[in-house]
């Protein structure tokens, strides 16, 4: 017998080169078989609609409505606890303050907060921020990742071993948690990029700024980040947007309807979190902004003319036909599961990215960002079959909105959890308080029957 080794190399040998070509072989599903049971993929029809699953009160996502009696596509809105987004973004704006916090008290508690109700809010939130002693020397910094989503969900998992009552379900010890979450995930993510940094990618210093409570959450965020700890109003404003825009999504995303199926066998708050990290992480979601900047960096170097119309769609063809960038076909940032003519989050968001361009000075960066958002829809309609209509997401605009902030690619999707743990934690508790029954939906088994065969007649 072959004497074996544990192999922590990462090397793929011959025999497992071997046994992949089994999985290939044996474990693929016809892609007719999916139309013959009447299975719709990713739980949605050829049409985009999902199929239901839930009820919440958390959010709405409109992307359709009924005219003469038919459902016909609609300019997107998106609705936290009943509240038109864009309504609750203009709010906050024209009193000149940050609008994070008082959306998480919205998306928890289900109203939104008087003066005194959001103050004390907030001063809940800053005294659940510090970490457990010793938690950033013995857990982030001795053992740092190359990926901070690993990184965020390691840090979730290990701090159930420093909850005194971590199994407890009842809705104010959950409550407690989340809030403990919500409020320390700025210092996870950007202590272990920093771990990162100075561990594994070699930076010349290392350093460690305590959140400061005077300041909000897109605020500490760039405090400590930065080595200098500043920042301009302008920098934090739009960070802030961004949070309030990443914050909930309704309860069919991904990471959160993870969040709902997890919630739904009863398992501890940290094991949800970490369940519902492990979904963002991945490119085709919250990995998504990621994308979008590499191809932006890969058209900018292919492009001569970037003000070139014909130019620019003869590259995004090449793009959907394989021929460029990652070959994968996609023109990533544009198209969304729901949305088709617009994706109200990424027009919300436009106009403070183009006021950041301006400040930074890379108006021509946002004019090819805009061209490519006009361009791309006619291009994908001309090359694919189509659907729906497709449009600019969020995610189109959030990483070159995170590369105007010299925020590091690292901390992209970790991000995007910082704000989507406000809806994840709402959705964990409305589970809670409202199914009472394990998410178990059914699967049809298209494997014909087989006679065993005997080892030695194999």
């Amino acid at each position: 017998m072959e004497k074996t080794t544990n192999n922590y190399s990462g090397v793929i040998s011959p025999k497992i080169e071997k046994y992949s070509i089994k999985c290939l072989e044996n474990c693929s599903i016809e892609p007719q078989l999916y139309l013959e049971h009447k299975v719709f993929r990713g739980l949605r029809d050829l049409n985009g609609k999902g199929v239901l699953t839930g009820l919440t009160e958390i959010s709405d996502i409109i992307s359709k409505k009924t005219v003469d009696g038919e459902e016909v596509p609609c300019p997107g809105e998106l609705y936290y606890r009943g509240y038109d987004v864009k309504k609750i973004v203009k709010g906050f704006i024209s009193d000149k303050r940050f609008g994070f916090e008082e959306v998480v008290y919205l998306l928890l508690f289900g109203e939104l907060p008087g003066n005194s109700e959001l103050d004390d809010f907030k001063s809940l939130l800053c005294s659940y921020r510090p970490l457990p002693n010793n938690f950033v020397r013995d857990i982030i910094m001795k053992a740092p990742s190359t990926d901070m989503m690993n990184s965020l969900a390691r840090s979730v998992l290990t701090l159930y071993s420093y909850d005194p009552n971590p199994e407890d379900t009842s809705i104010p010890n959950v409550l407690r948690q989340c809030l403990q979450l919500i409020a320390r995930f700025p210092q996870l993510a950007v202590y272990g990029y920093h771990a990162y940094n100075y561990g594994i990618n070699r930076a010349n210093s290392f350093f460690i700024h305590e959140p400061d409570p005077n300041l909000s959450t897109a605020e500490n965020l760039l405090y400590m980040l930065r080595l200098d700890g500043k920042y301009s109003p302008l920098e934090a404003k739009v960070l802030d947007m961004a949070l309030v825009l990443h914050a909930e999504h309704g309860g069919g995303n991904n990471s959160t309807f993870t969040t709902h199926v997890v919630s739904s066998s009863g398992t501890d708050t940290y094991s949800a979190i970490a369940a519902a990290l492990g979904s963002l992480k991945g490119p085709k979601h919250g990995g998504a902004n990621i994308k979008v900047s590499a191809m932006f960096e890969d058209i900018k170097e292919n492009v001569s003319d970037w003000n070139d119309r014909e130019e620019v769609r003869e590259y995004l063809k090449k793009i959907l036909r394989k021929e460029a960038f990652d070959n994968a076909g996609l023109i990533y940032g544009i198209g969304h599961a729901v949305y088709s003519i617009s994706d109200p989050r990424a027009e919300v968001f436009k106009k403070f990215v183009k006021t950041l361009s301006e400040d930074k000075g890379l108006t021509a960066e946002y004019n090819l960002y805009s061209l490519i958002e006009e361009l791309a829809p006619e291009v994908i309609a001309e090359q694919r079959k189509m659907y729906k209509g497709v449009s600019a997401n969020v995610d189109f605009y959030s990483g070159f909105v995170y590369n105007m902030l010299d925020l590091p690619h690292e901390l992209f999707t970790p991000i995007f959890a910082i704000a989507r743990i406000a809806g994840w934690s709402a959705h964990r508790i409305e589970e809670l308080l409202n199914a009472g029954k394990i998410i178990r939906p059914a699967y049809k088994c298209v494997q014909s029957r087989r006679d065993y065969i005997p080892l030695d007649e194999r």
